[in-house]
């Protein structure tokens, strides 16, 4: 059996980071993209191969999965993070902001799919997990682009299942409520009716059963870990 190789965009910190130790600690090689360099350190202190760039540029994405190839020849997971877009009241998010949010919020998974999903064609299989937010369905003012570009990744993995099911290739959204990597507030903390803040490793924990063998039977789905924010919807 080769080894299990997992991709993990935005991941030198927060939940992207956890990801990438977890499936780690479950036997996975990892190659790590992020842009402050962070990501590249985990990477070495996991064994694994890490790229200092963007997930908004295509050479960037290019050159991790060349070298997770080069490296290991094969990509089981791939794991789409973000960094944070623009926020406004809605009527004052420009054109470029809006952009700007679709940059960060949805090519992000788009670009790297893109890449990946050829290979896991000739694999035979693989699965995508985009980290998105609790927000997707229920739109908060705080999170305008996130939540609205968040909810065209929920179709785009629709029309990507349908797609690509046959291949056995999966893909499915997890979607974070109010989490540690955040800066934690008595308010929101009050209006999880679980009572705390979730930690990055629980996200981490979603998205490496979706990854595992456990998880193969589960594609085009969008699982909240929001501590039952959203629990009526």
């Amino acid at each position: 059996m080769s080894e299990k190789v997992a991709i993990i965009t935005a991941g030198g910190s927060g939940m992207g980071a956890a990801a990438a130790r977890r499936l780690a600690q479950d036997g996975f090689r990892v190659a790590i993209l992020s842009s402050s360099g962070k990501g590249e350190a985990l990477a070495q202190e996991l064994g694994g191969f890490g790229v200092t760039g963007s997930n908004r540029s295509g050479e960037d994405l290019q050159r991790l999965v060349d070298g997770t190839m080069a490296r290991w020849g094969r990509v089981d997971v791939l794991v789409n993070s973000a960094g944070h877009g623009p926020r406004a009241p809605i009527l004052e998010i420009t054109d470029e902001q809006w952009h700007t949010g679709l940059d960060v919020y949805f090519l992000n998974a788009v670009r790297p799919t893109r890449l990946v999903t050829p290979i896991m064609q000739a694999q035979k299989g693989g699965a995508i997990i985009n980290i998105s937010t609790a927000w997707a369905f229920e739109p908060s003012a705080m999170f305008p682009t996130s939540a609205v570009f968040r909810a065209g990744l929920a179709s785009f993995t629709k029309i990507f299942c349908d797609t690509y099911a046959a291949d056995n290739i999966r893909m499915n959204n997890v979607l974070p409520g109010w989490i540690d990597s955040l800066p934690a507030t008595e308010e929101r903390r009050a209006s999880v009716p679980l009572g705390r803040y979730g930690r990055a490793e629980e996200i981490a924990a979603t998205i490496a059963f979706l990854a595992s063998d456990g998880g193969s039977y589960i594609t085009g789905q969008n699982i909240r870990v929001d501590g039952g924010l959203t629990r009526s919807v």
